[in-house]
């Protein structure tokens, strides 16, 4: 059986760090007992002493330094030299010992308050959720403390390093990390290389791309390396141009569907987001077998915990326009399907939301901001509505509701030669419905879409997914248009096909003009 401790001593050969600076405690024995040959104990006498080596090791060598200390004592004693290591700029990965998990809450003797016991002067400081996350936490923390240049402390209960390790989930973090600094050329080659390799590329992208620059960088490289272009799961704003031919739709948010989409592949260059976001969990490993991924962010977080072998901090425009010189061209491929407009109720036929968005597309300009705060019908929407322009999709990146209702009147002040159109449930409206006041006191000219069904439509769907009923009431008695009234904002009720249609092809025409805000609270059928 493969324990914990065998993956973090895996994890120590990876990134270097064979020395581990440090002074015994009981918390440790667990890690430290039978240490393999190949990696060395350096012992200190007092652990202000263990991290002043490790200090001067890590300074001489340019790389990140192990450090392992005992609980509260240990710990406490070593604040001063940490402190000394963070302005020396020294970059070390801290381990502090803590007490048995199985009975912690009961505060045994060397239980260690731990959390802020250094202070700020951690670059970066985690006690891990579950033992499998501890090799994890460690390859992370090594990337923290060479990005940042300072000690990064990694908490591990001692009965942690007997637990077993799964190997099929995967260590998240990437292998490597490379800066571009003042000179791009060697993460430029060495992501042509990734990609010239490659058998069946593809590209998967997400909000940290979605400006005109990287737009245009990504899409002569998808288009010189004939990939498919996926929009990660729940992103918050589009990559890439959804109505390009190359673009292949939404990843899924769940492991089995992710594992279905990239089987085909054998290597995978994600841009501007984190590699891969998912949503309800699901047993087995997060990516098929034999697949190669390489991430470029800007953000070192989104690196940090992505599941990579290689992983580049740099801007996506600048980066991915010099590999789309650098890579060798392929034949173009085609992967996008016009969506397939829902056919028109009959004149008693309930709307769908897939109405409101089939009405939406056939009017909408092309240079829309389309702001969604819709859980139960987004997957309709973004097939429905595809982003063809940068900041042509906004959401909420954490997923709380009250975002888009006021997000869209900020997105209109802020640029007022963008029309501006929101749709959202009215549930989500709820969280924030006096923001409606707001946007026709300052005079956001946004279109409101709401679709009202009174009811949390998505909350009943998981629980139905559960096994269970939902123990909370529908709201069907709240009135959409009388409450935007009341704060002042116009609002009309649609309730047929046909209201809709007339209500869009007299509004949609003053967009890029219209002062006032509108709210048009659309009854829709639940699905």
């Amino acid at each position: 059986m493969t324990t914990i401790r065998d993956a973090t001593y895996a994890v120590l050969r990876e990134c270097g760090m064979q020395r581990l600076f440090a002074n015994p405690g009981s918390t440790e024995i667990a890690f430290l007992a039978d240490l393999p040959d190949d990696l060395e104990f350096v012992l200190g006498l007092h652990e202000g002493s263990v991290v002043g080596m490790a200090t001067g090791y890590a300074i001489a060598t340019g790389r990140p330094a192990f450090v392992n200390l005992h609980t509260t004592a240990g710990f406490g004693n070593a604040v001063g030299a940490i402190a000394t290591a963070r302005v020396n700029r020294a970059p070390l990965v801290v381990v502090v010992g803590q007490q048995d998990r199985r009975h912690l809450a009961q505060e045994p003797f060397l239980a260690g308050r731990l959390d802020g016991l250094a202070g700020s002067y951690p670059v970066w400081t985690h006690q891990p959720a579950l033992p499998q996350d501890v090799p994890g936490a460690i390859r992370r923390a090594w990337h923290e403390a060479a990005e940042r240049r300072g000690p990064a402390v990694v908490v591990v209960p001692m009965d942690d390093w007997a637990a077993p390790y799964d190997p099929t989930l995967g260590i998240p973090g990437p292998v490597g990390v490379r800066r571009t600094g003042t000179d791009p050329g060697a993460a430029v080659a060495e992501l042509a290389e990734f990609l010239d390799r490659a058998l069946s590329p593809a590209l998967v992208v997400g909000a940290g791309a979605d400006d005109q620059a990287s737009w245009d960088a990504l899409v002569a490289l998808a288009e010189r390396v004939g990939t498919p272009v996926w929009q990660e799961a729940f992103g918050a704003r589009a990559g890439f141009p959804q109505d390009h031919p190359q673009f292949a739709g939404h990843l899924p948010p769940r492991r089995s569907g992710l594992r279905e989409v990239l089987g085909e592949h054998d290597a995978v260059l994600v841009v501007g987001t984190s590699a891969f976001r998912q949503y309800v969990y699901e047993p087995g490993p997060l990516l098929p077998t034999g697949l190669a991924v390489a991430v470029v962010s800007a953000d070192p977080d989104e690196l940090h915990h992505s599941h990579a072998d290689l992983a580049i901090r740099a801007e996506p425009a600048t980066l991915c326009a010099a590999v789309a010189q650098a890579v060798r061209p392929r034949p173009p491929a085609s992967t996008r399907r016009p969506a397939a407009a829902l056919e028109p109720p009959g004149p008693d036929g309930p709307l769908r939301p897939a109405h409101v968005f089939t009405a939406l597309a056939e009017r909408l300009p092309r240079d829309v901001v389309l702001v969604e705060e819709s859980p139960s019908s987004r997957p309709e929407l973004h097939r429905l509505l595809p982003a063809r322009a940068p900041r042509g999709f906004v959401s909420a990146a954490m997923g709380g509701l009250g975002f888009g209702l006021p997000a869209a009147a900020g997105l209109r002040m802020g640029d007022p030669s963008r029309p501006v159109v929101a749709v959202l449930g009215d549930g989500s409206s709820l969280y924030a419905i006096q923001g409606l006041w707001s946007a026709e006191r300052y005079a956001c000219g946004v279109l409101y879409v709401v679709l009202s069904n009174g009811r949390y439509a998505i909350m009943d769907r998981l629980a139905a997914e559960a096994g269970g009923k939902p123990p909370w009431p529908g709201f069907g008695e709240i009135d959409m248009t009388e409450l935007a009234r009341s704060l002042n904002c116009p609002a009309r009720r649609v309730a047929t096909y046909a209201e809709l249609v007339d209500v869009l092809d007299d509004v949609v025409p003053t967009l890029a003009t219209r002062t006032r805000p509108l709210l048009l609270d659309v009854t829709t059928a639940v699905e």
